[in-house]
């Protein structure tokens, strides 16, 4: 009395349907590609240039921190490294805290 009866529909031509499918799908896997190209693999490739500039910092590299801090890198350890912002003022920071090396002589 409630339920109403449910009739199958004849599937029609197969390969019209398969297709008709995948024309579906293809906005969705082209909205994955643009947002590949244009939004993952720059942040990845800004990762590797930035974890390539930490590993290279140097004792004397003048530096930029997160926070704004500027200074001179004093010591340097696995984790952490010492920034000279004063004379004999010195400030403890991650590694990953230094956002930019700036050209020797900025500082004076």
């Amino acid at each position: 009395m409630f339920i109403s009866s449910a009739f199958a529909q004849t599937a029609g031509a197969a390969g019209g349907d398969m297709q008709s499918s995948l024309m579906s799908m293809l906005p969705l896997v082209l909205m994955f590609v643009v947002l590949y190209f244009v939004m993952i693999r720059p942040q990845m490739k800004r990762q590797k240039e930035h974890k390539s500039m930490i590993e290279a910092l140097a004792k004397g590299d003048e530096v930029a921190t997160s926070g704004g801090l500027v200074g001179k890198v004093s010591k340097l350890g696995d984790v952490y490294l010492a920034v000279e912002i004063a004379s004999g003022v010195e400030v403890q920071v991650q590694r990953s805290a230094v956002v930019q090396v700036l050209p020797k002589g900025t500082l004076k």
